[in-house]
C-alpha cells in the first residue's frame, strides 16, 4: 500500500509539510516519548540519521502521549529535550495521537499497511518504527524493542 502524498504533517516548530515533501526518500517513522524506557533510542535514531541522511534516509519523530503519559510536554518542551539531551537533528513533528478516533492520518495509513502481530493494527507502545521505501511502500513495522541499530542492515539494503 503506497503512502498518500497529501497527508499534512505539522512540524514541531509549527510549520506545515506534507508527505509529498519526502517523496523519493526512505522514511523511518517513529512514535516517540521523552519519559519512556525506550527514550534512549533517540541516540540510535540520531546515529542512523547521521549515517544515512546523505544517501536518502529521513528519520521522522512523532511525539505521542498515549502510552503511560510519557510525553507530557508541549512541542517547545519536547523540541528542547530532544535537542539538549540527544542532539536530535532529524525532523521532529508536533505531538499526535497514533491510536483511536483521533489518530493522525499518517499513522492510520501505516498501521493499516503494516499490521502488527496477529494482524493487530493498534500501536502497543512508544518507539514503534515503520520503514517506508523510496516508492512510498510501507515495507516494515518494528516493535519498540527493536533498537535503531538493529535496523541498520535493512536500511542499508533499501537505500
Amino acid at each position: 500500500m503506497t503512502l498518500p502524498s497529501d497527508i499534512e504533517l505539522r512540524r514541531i516548530d509549527g510549520s506545515i509539510a506534507t508527505t509529498a515533501d519526502y517523496a523519493g526518500k526512505l522514511l523511518l517513522i517513529v512514535n516517540t516519548a521523552s519519559r519512556c524506557g525506550f527514550t534512549s533510542q533517540y541516540a540510535g535514531l540520531q546515529a542512523l540519521h547521521e549515517k544515512y541522511t546523505d544517501r536518502g534516509l529521513v528519520v521522522m519523530g512523532f511525539p505521542c502521549n498515549q502510552f503511560g503519559q510519557q510525553e507530557p510536554g508541549d512541542d517547545a518542551v519536547i523540541a528542547g529535550f530532544c535537542s539538549t539531551q540527544y542532539g536530535v537533528g532529524f525532523p521532529m513533528f508536533a505531538k499526535i495521537e497514533v491510536n483511536g478516533e483521533r489518530a493522525h492520518p499518517l499513522f492510520r495509513h501505516l498501521k493499516s499497511a503494516a499490521p502488527g502481530l496477529l494482524g493487530s493494527e493498534g500501536i502497543k507502545w512508544n518507539f514503534t518504527k515503520f520503514l517506508v521505501s523510496r516508492t512510498g511502500e510501507v515495507v516494515a513495522r518494528h516493535a519498540p524493542t527493536a533498537s535503531p541499530e538493529s535496523l541498520d542492515g535493512e536500511i542499508a539494503a533499501l537505500l
